[in-house]
């Protein structure tokens, strides 16, 4: 998970039970080549160590971060609270199949923005390419590399055949 000691992407989770489908999330940024860590903190439980946490990992060079949480999903808002880097939210299926999370990430006040994904899978897919375009404003290489991904996924539908 992490690439090196300088992450360019911080996916933060709240329990340890998010990383199924977090996993999506990591193994995209690592398919693309971007620097990553992954982590297990939460909003409520372990506040100091997640103010610490991106206190240590934006010192390292981390430039976006991804927050995954499931209930309440507060984690994406209180990181997106404590720094000015962009945070992407992906909302865990939970109690009421990821719509209570998805609507507590959705409604952040005017002014900490998280910008919010689908709820599971698709969200962690969409959180790693979408944090790889917003790094690729400055990194052109990451242009190419998600012009890539893109090709490949366009070759594989044109290369489908129907029965």
């Amino acid at each position: 998970m992490a690439q090196d000691n300088q992450p360019l992407v911080a996916v933060i989770m709240g329990s340890k039970s998010d990383w199924d489908v977090m996993k999506s999330a990591s193994d995209t940024l690592a398919e693309l080549g971007v620097a990553h860590e992954c982590k297990v903190l939460s909003a409520h439980r372990t506040p100091a160590a997640l103010a610490d946490y991106i206190t240590d990992v934006e010192s390292r060079g981390c430039e976006v971060f991804i927050a995954a949480a499931g209930g309440a999903a507060h984690l994406a808002g209180v990181v997106a609270a404590q720094t000015l880097r962009p945070v992407l939210g992906v909302p865990m299926s939970s109690t009421l199949q990821g719509l209570d999370s998805l609507l507590s990430m959705v409604q952040m006040p005017a002014g900490v923005p998280v910008g919010t994904l689908a709820i599971g899978n698709a969200g962690a897919v969409n959180a790693a390419l979408l944090a790889v375009s917003i790094l690729a404003t400055l990194k052109p290489a990451l242009r190419e590399k998600i012009q890539d991904y893109r090709d490949t996924l366009a070759k594989k539908i044109l290369e489908e055949k129907l029965p």
